[in-house]
């Protein structure tokens, strides 16, 4: 059997939360911002980040529908910043993930930020993954991956002794961007973008400030630009603008499983399965978390709330919208075979426990316990894919020309948020000439 062994991925816990202004007051109801970026996720506040850095000289708020940042995808990811192995030679998120992940370790670095590199071993469980395994090895070198090695049964037995043959929330904060003169506004829910009427006589600032954005209690900012980065809900902010509804967000909660304190010395460093072409997700992993703990997991079954975490969330709008959309059933009738089995797995903690049992053997049921859960923002098209690249869209008419949504930030966003964040605020700066 062979194993890889990719020493680039680490783990590192968040900085402190910035103190957040809870709402907007009476003073700030028409303020004027050069841009206004929707969404306080990892994506949106590295964005935010890059382009204060770029453009010291502009006005920019960030806004956020929740009470904090990093409420969704952000603060309920893996925790693991991936090393680039995965992704086809030359393509956007090989690149990406390569240099996010150099640039995420120099950001720890700076801000001094604790983190662990306990390394990322890729297991070979059956004979027809490794021919799967030998071809990630060669990608992994075209793609620049550090530290990367091919080792044996002694080699793996040396890191992970049984084993059969980071914590990252949101490192990036508000804390940077409001002391480099931005505004971060919280609980402010997006759900109009439209052009400023006409100004009163005598007045510019509907000439400068072209843009309102108002939320569901009738606040109003008004801006130059707008920038979006709504995660679970991009597709639905994009409509906004007149964009197309598709590509279409659907809602896939992952559940893991917690191994039991006691048990923690059966897993040292991140262990992963060889990716089957055959499904459109990983499999199951272990994952150690800065805290101590260690996740085992996640399956990935389609969840009836964009912000499901728990089996039972139901959300009338969002169990439609994903039900009736036409490439979604494509999807699964093209997997229902891997769809069942994830769904009994996520009910039948001994189904999962004992896909587990093929990279740590040792391992039984009575070694787990239920484990928090995520909600990932699948972007799919009309046929059914998977949209595994980025995709921006502005609209249509004078409010188009002056939005650009993030419509797809596929995984592994987290790990590419800082590399994303330029390739972002180069888009704004062409799209609006800043």
């Amino acid at each position: 059997m062979i194993r890889i062994l990719s020493g680039a991925s680490f783990k590192a816990v968040g900085a402190a939360k910035p103190k957040l202004l809870k709402d907007i007051t009476s003073r700030q109801l028409h303020s004027t911002y050069d841009v206004a970026v929707v969404g306080g996720g990892i994506v949106g506040l590295a964005t935010a980040r890059e382009l204060i850095l770029r453009h010291p000289s502009l006005s920019f708020i960030l806004l956020e529908k929740e009470k904090e940042l990093a409420v969704h995808q952000s603060g309920h990811n893996s925790g693991v910043i991936h090393s680039g192995i995965y992704y086809t030679p030359g393509s956007l998120k090989a690149r990406l993930c390569v240099r996010g992940a150099t640039l995420a370790y120099e950001y720890c670095e700076k801000k001094g930020l604790p983190y662990k590199r306990c390394g990322k071993l890729i297991v070979a469980v059956e004979q027809e993954e490794i021919p799967r395994l030998k071809a990630l090895y060669e990608r992994g070198l075209k793609n620049n991956v550090r530290d990367l090695s091919i080792v044996d049964a002694k080699g793996i037995r040396e890191r992970e002794p049984y084993c059969r043959v980071r914590d990252l929330k949101t490192m990036l904060t508000g804390c940077y961007f409001e002391e480099a003169g931005g505004t971060v506004v919280t609980e402010y829910e997006v759900n109009d973008i439209s052009m400023v009427k006409e100004s009163s006589a005598g007045s510019t600032e509907g000439m400068k400030y072209p843009l309102a954005i108002r939320d569901k209690k009738g606040n109003e900012v008004r801006s130059r630009y707008v920038l979006t980065c709504g995660g679970l809900y991009s597709d639905r902010l994009s409509q906004i603008s007149g964009c197309s509804r598709e590509p279409r967000i659907v809602p896939f909660r992952g559940d893991y499983l917690v191994l039991k304190p006691e048990k923690h010395y059966l897993v040292k460093g991140n262990i992963y399965p060889v990716p089957d072409p055959r499904f459109p997700f990983l499999g199951v992993h272990f994952t150690p978390r800065m805290d101590g703990s260690v996740w085992l997991g996640p399956n990935a079954v389609l969840a009836f709330k964009r912000e499901g975490y728990k089996v039972y969330d139901f959300n009338a709008r969002d169990f439609v919208d994903a039900l009736s959309f036409r490439g979604l059933q494509k999807l699964v009738l093209r997997n229902i075979t891997y769809g069942i089995g994830e769904m009994y797995r996520g009910i039948n903690i001994g189904a999962q426990v004992k896909i587990l049992q093929k990279y740590i053997p040792e391992l039984s049921l009575n070694d787990v316990l239920r484990g928090p859960a995520g909600v990932r923002a699948q972007a799919l098209d009309q046929d059914g894919n998977l949209v595994d690249d980025f995709v921006f869209d502005g609209g249509v008419g004078d409010v188009g020309s002056r939005v650009l949504h993030v419509r797809n930030a596929p995984s592994p966003a987290a790990t590419s948020s800082l590399a994303i964040a330029e390739m972002i605020a180069d888009e704004v700066e062409s799209r609006f000439s800043l």
